[in-house]
């Protein structure tokens, strides 16, 4: 297959067209220091330049590009073509204060040297935004998962097998952003250096100082679980990294007024504000081992959590004050799991297991006699009422797969939402009623396991259509809660990922 770098010139006409389309390269030498050539990638109206300083091992790059977005990239790319497992690092600088604010200097591994070809990078920002950039095959739209440190000195990209992490500097180390992705990668593949001006008839410049290309042996350390609450946006599909840590937490509740999350970990409930400070415990003894069925009353008020710590072991529902204090025990039988509230603050549903069979229940705040809903054999699961209150939705295999099923609120009328050929759980109504998102298995898989690739998708409520909101590493503890935004524009998930390298091992 001809490449841009292998293509006879059939005509001038047709040379000036790969100038406009295509890489253009320039022989591999010394004077790039770790990398073999620099090009061109995608239409560039003004052609980038590199410059090497041997003595500082610094490269001052120079790019156009209208952007590296959607399907196609527009940039210039200093690059060496490699195989296998690899981290690139460097100290990321741009030259002037002034030029479009998305103006990027980026870290990127790519399958090709065509402007859609299949690549993941680590972006830097002209006003300090860092992002994980990646588009998934050839010509597909590229999504982002943006770092919650800006402006960082140092960025790192490591590939490990088709997964691909992000790391930044903080405090003078470099720290995991929460952000990865996988991406197969096939043969050899092209890693290097790049700068988009986001003008395309800008061109602008960054400067990469300690720059350092290293092929990765065997990880030698146990690998780290690290957890990430994210939010996405349902308009565009970006994700921003709100909170990371090497610890198991999972399932986020949006506050009310939008201002903190909760999360649940060890056992503990934790209160996550949006302004950057670090997670606190909100008191709940002698209820201290709450799973991740937990979730906020209307009123804001007061925190419904699901505990196992009484005599029998076994999940209970309780009713604690938003700030914390001494829980209220709410179903007397067990094991009883909380999914809902219903929208007057009266009732509560919950899936609960009696004589061997999972169903759908409602019981009233207060406490006293809970009612059944679902009868079917097999496991009815996650129910949580619509923003009016009609309708309990609710997940059900009783069909043999995993589905979306919705009932009237008293139990009537029970009715598949929609059929298809993965297992979906946890059904989540936007508070607008525009929406509602669940994640979904692979067809294969049983229950709802951790540590899976899974997929919140976005079913729109007025035409039923279907489009997937993300892929990522996540499963038990990812959206088993209501997580949604007050302003339905957001949805709050953790994702997880599996580290193989400590970041200061990796010279």
């Amino acid at each position: 297959m001809l490449t841009p770098f292998s293509r006879n010139v059939l005509g001038c006409c047709l040379a000036i067209l790969v100038v406009l389309s295509a890489p253009s390269a320039r022989s591999a030498n010394a004077s790039l220091g770790i990398f073999a050539e620099h090009g061109d990638v995608g239409k560039v109206l003004h052609p980038g330049s590199v410059e090497y300083n041997a003595a500082e091992k610094s490269y001052t790059v120079s790019g156009s590009g209208e952007n590296m977005w959607f399907g196609h990239d527009d940039f210039h790319f200093v690059w060496t073509k490699v195989s296998g497992d690899v981290s690139l690092t460097a100290d990321i600088a741009f030259v002037g204060a002034t030029g479009n604010n998305h103006r990027k200097a980026v870290l990127m591994i790519r399958q090709s040297l065509d402007g859609d070809a299949t690549a993941v990078d680590v972006a830097r920002h002209g006003d300090g935004l860092t992002a994980l950039q990646f588009r998934d095959a050839i010509g597909a739209n590229t999504h982002e998962v943006e770092s919650n440190i800006s402006a960082p000195q140092t960025v790192r990209i490591v590939k490990r097998g088709d997964s691909i992490y992000a790391f930044v500097s903080k405090d003078g180390k470099l720290v995991f952003t929460g952000a990865s992705t996988k991406l197969a990668l096939t043969g050899p593949f092209y890693v290097g250096i790049g700068v988009c001006s986001h003008d395309k008839d800008v061109v602008e410049k960054a400067v990469f100082t300690n720059v350092k290309l290293v092929s990765l042996p065997p990880a030698a350390t146990k690998p780290i679980l690290y957890s990430t609450l994210e939010t996405i946006a349902v308009a565009s599909t970006d994700r921003h990294v709100v909170y990371g840590a090497p610890q198991h937490f999972e399932a986020p509740n949006w506050s009310r007024d939008g201002s903190f999350f909760l999360f649940n970990q060890d056992g503990k409930i934790y209160r996550l504000a949006l302004d950057g400070a670090d997670p606190s415990v909100i008191p709940t003894s002698p209820q201290d081992n709450c799973n991740n069925d937990h979730g906020i009353s209307p009123d804001g008020q007061s925190i419904a959590v699901s505990d196992s710590s009484g005599n029998s072991k076994k999940s209970s529902v309780y009713i604690v004050p938003i700030g914390g204090g001494t829980p209220r025990q709410i179903t007397e039988n067990s094991p009883s799991y909380w999914h809902g509230w219903s929208p007057d603050g009266r009732t509560l549903a919950f899936t609960g297991e009696r004589n061997g069979d999972f169903d759908i229940y409602t019981i009233p705040v207060s406490g006293g006699t809970e009612t059944r809903l679902t009868t079917a054999k097999g496991l009815d699961d996650g129910p949580e009422y619509s923003p009016d209150g009609l309708y309990i939705y609710f997940n059900s295999v009783r069909t043999g797969s995993m589905q979306i099923w919705r009932m009237k609120a008293d139990g009537s009328a029970q009715e598949q939402v929609l059929s298809d050929d993965t297992n979906d759980w946890f059904p989540h109504i936007s508070p607008d009623g525009k929406w509602m998102v669940f994640l979904s298995y692979e067809k294969g898989v049983t229950g709802h396991p951790a540590q899976k690739d899974v997929m919140p998708q976005l079913m729109s409520m007025e035409d039923k259509k279907v489009h997937v909101l993300a892929t990522l590493f996540g499963g038990q503890g990812t959206i088993n809660v209501p997580s949604w935004s007050p302003d339905s524009k957001k949805l709050a998930f953790v994702s997880y990922s599996i580290l193989q390298d400590d970041p200061a091992e990796m010279k």
